[in-house]
């Protein structure tokens, strides 16, 4: 093993090296774009060693880690990394990274919200549509005979003039509106910030946006301020035929809370990509023909994946050529 490091160390003065603590998907699905002459991929979950350990081994050479949801960059994976100046994440979420100490410590942070933000908005209409509609539910009503014996199934509503809120208006919730305006709906929004030149209602407050809205969607960052944000309070505003939708982060809605008032029939549906505890999902959902269930796979399509692999290489390329970054994460 000594000899081993050895060898990379001595390759490593020729070719940069990109920690990688665990395997983003788009590192196990594109693999090839990464091995290549620019970069030597550091994979600690390979190796041997534990992980204080590897980390200490290439302490002075790391500049630059490729994480993901899996793979939290906490105060103390950045202590053992003292050289290290660029965090980039697969995700468009960046709640795995400990923000506040990259920025004490002048650390640059990327991610590819930008590359998800269709896909994510497709998901989350599709999610809704779904809901309203009672497609899944219907499907299963089709698929278990019950049709010719129990005769026409209840109707759905429609989509065309509902209020929807949205909760986080960057990029997958921008590109939500866009699409929902084209369905006839009424957008009003709710973020940290009024967004300046965007021509829907701004709500500072979400119970308050909550109780103007048929519709939430969540698309919001997951943060200490967030967590728990959608609570039983703002779901009675929301009230008995209102609709959440979520694509963020599970945490962001009190997961609990909403079970209960799904089940007590307080609130008339959900959509529902991400959960609290993944991949634990509440087994009281799984009954309920009202809510839609989908495996955290929101954003993730074939072509957000290479568009995603693109975007990190890209960022690689940019930080090792002391050019700027192709999608810095910013303060709002």
């Amino acid at each position: 093993m000594e000899h081993q490091l050895e060898r990379s160390d001595h390759r490593s003065q020729d070719v940069p090296q990109v920690l990688v603590i665990k395997p983003p998907p788009l590192v196990t699905l594109f693999e090839d774009k990464f091995i290549s002459s620019k970069y030597q991929l550091l994979k600690a979950w390979e190796s041997t060693l534990p992980l204080d350990q590897f980390l200490t081994t290439y302490a002075g050479s790391v500049r630059a880690v490729l994480c993901s949801g899996a793979s939290p960059i906490t105060p103390d994976i950045i202590r053992l990394l003292p050289s290290l100046q660029l965090v980039v994440t697969a995700s468009a979420g960046i709640n795995h990274i400990d923000l506040n100490e990259c920025r004490r410590l002048g650390i640059a942070v990327t991610n590819a919200a930008g590359v998800f933000s269709d896909d994510g908005a497709d998901a989350a209409v599709g999610l809704l549509i779904n809901v309203l509609r009672r497609i899944s539910a219907a499907d299963r009503y089709v698929r278990h005979g019950l049709w010719p014996a129990k005769g026409d199934y209840l109707l759905g509503s429609k989509l065309g003039g509902k209020r929807v809120g949205i909760v986080g208006l960057g990029g997958i919730g921008s590109a939500v509106a866009k699409r929902l305006e084209a369905f006839g709906c009424t957008v009003l929004y709710n973020s940290r910030t009024q967004k300046p030149f965007v021509p829907y209602p701004f709500y500072s407050n979400v119970y308050e946006l909550a109780a103007d809205s048929d519709v939430l969607i969540i698309c919001c960052g997951l943060t200490a301020d967030t967590r728990h944000m959608v609570n039983r309070e703002v779901m009675l505003a929301l009230g008995k035929q209102g609709i959440i939708v979520n694509i963020a982060r599970g945490a962001i809605i009190n997961e609990k809370e909403m079970v209960e008032c799904l089940l007590q029939g307080e609130i008339g549906g959900a959509g529902l990509d991400v959960f609290e505890n993944e991949p634990n999902v509440p087994k009281e959902l799984f009954e309920l023909d009202n809510v839609v269930l989908s495996p955290h796979r929101a954003v993730f399509t074939p072509e957000g994946f290479i568009a995603a692999c693109e975007l990190v290489v890209g960022n690689l390329e940019a930080f090792f050529s002391d050019k700027p970054l192709l999608s810095p994460v910013m303060d709002e």
